[in-house]
């Protein structure tokens, strides 16, 4: 099994690549731009093995996909590389545009030129898996699920994007019979999380004394999925998933941001005490703009039809998380010094100015 992992210098890239490279044996091509959210040292745990190798590439680049779909001889794609953080997407459009559109179609007419010379059983073999986001659908109310029907709504420049690239990959299946599927998760947390998103950010300012900010009134409800559990299902869709199809891939642990922000909190308060609780350094600030209200995923047809289970709760997986960090300023501390500080991201200038 020889795999082509794009953004597999990143959070669930990394993920992915250490389950394919140590528990599954398989053959990965990792393959990264490296920008501030890709880390060669998220890849650290394969670094010298035989059967991984790292390849610094833009997916925009036809040229460089190409040269390494044709010396690497992949028989699948699991595509991941992604601008992925709302925030910076309210005030950075055009990073998303052209990553996630404009990198999808080029990896996507890549790889089907790619399969289109392969013949007979390795053609016949071949998948191309690509990973997107809860976000597509936009937003619930206070009851249902998404499921693989829900209609397409996003909010964000970010999620737009996604939607888009999964638009593309479905039309690929069904105007070139191009061998692809689809997966959408929830908000993924776990060991090697860049630190701009809630539950790193919230760790680490804790730690730091630093104010633990909280967008509007902490309501807003997120599916929260264990990154390991997410790597596990990714492997399996691609594996046993039928081509064309989409698979929703949920943890089944909704939390409002402010329980999330007080959870870290109570564990803070017993793994690293301060002479004050920790919920004291709670924050709320203004409001994303365009913030959903609720995700939730229906991983019904992804446990059924395929048989996954996630493996860790919110209470287990959280847990996990927090003592990493508190373990692993190694890696957490360059990146908090040089490359994002925690600072307030994707707020709008005001009106008339």
């Amino acid at each position: 099994m020889r795999i082509v992992v794009t953004g597999g210098a990143g959070f669930i890239g990394s993920a992915l690549v250490r389950h394919l490279v140590l528990d599954v044996g398989a053959e990965v091509l990792t393959l990264d731009k490296l920008t501030y959210a890709g880390n060669l040292a998220n890849l650290a745990a394969v670094e010298g093995q035989a059967n991984h190798r790292f390849l610094r590439a833009d997916i925009c680049d036809a040229a460089a996909v190409n040269e390494a779909f044709d010396s690497f001889r992949p028989n699948r794609i699991y595509h991941l590389a992604a601008e992925s953080h709302v925030d910076r997407s309210i005030t950075g459009a055009a990073d998303f545009i052209a990553t996630n559109i404009v990198g999808t179609f080029t990896l996507l007419e890549a790889a089907r030129h790619y399969w289109g010379q392969l013949e007979g059983a390795a053609k016949e073999a071949f998948r191309f898996l690509h990973v997107s986001t809860d976000e597509v659908y936009g937003s619930l109310g206070a009851t249902g699920l998404f499921t693989e029907t829900t209609p397409y709504d996003p909010s964000s420049p970010y999620s737009a994007s996604k939607a888009a690239s999964d638009h593309l990959v479905v039309a690929w299946a069904r105007t070139y019979g191009f061998p692809a599927l689809v997966s959408n998760c929830s908000n993924n947390y776990g060991p090697f999380h860049f630190p701009e998103k809630l539950i790193p950010l919230t760790i680490l300012n804790a730690l730091h004394g630093r104010k633990l900010p909280v967008y509007g009134n902490g309501s807003n409800i997120r599916d929260w999925l264990y990154v390991e559990d997410h790597a596990r299902a990714l492997h399996l869709i691609a594996s046993r998933g039928q081509l064309a199809e989409t698979y929703n891939v949920g943890g089944r642990n909704e939390r409002s941001n402010i329980e999330v922000v007080r959870g870290i909190c109570a564990i803070l308060d017993t793994l690293a005490p301060k002479d004050f609780p920790h919920s004291d350094l709670i924050s709320f600030v203004a409001d994303r703009p365009g913030h959903d209200a609720r995700y939730a995923i229906d991983a019904t047809k992804l446990e059924t039809e395929l048989g996954w289970r996630a493996q860790e709760d919110f209470e287990s997986g959280i847990r996990k998380t927090v003592r990493w960090y508190l373990d692993n300023e190694d890696w957490w501390r360059p990146l908090r010094d040089k490359v994002y500080a925690g600072e307030r991201l994707g707020l709008l200038a005001s009106a008339g100015h």
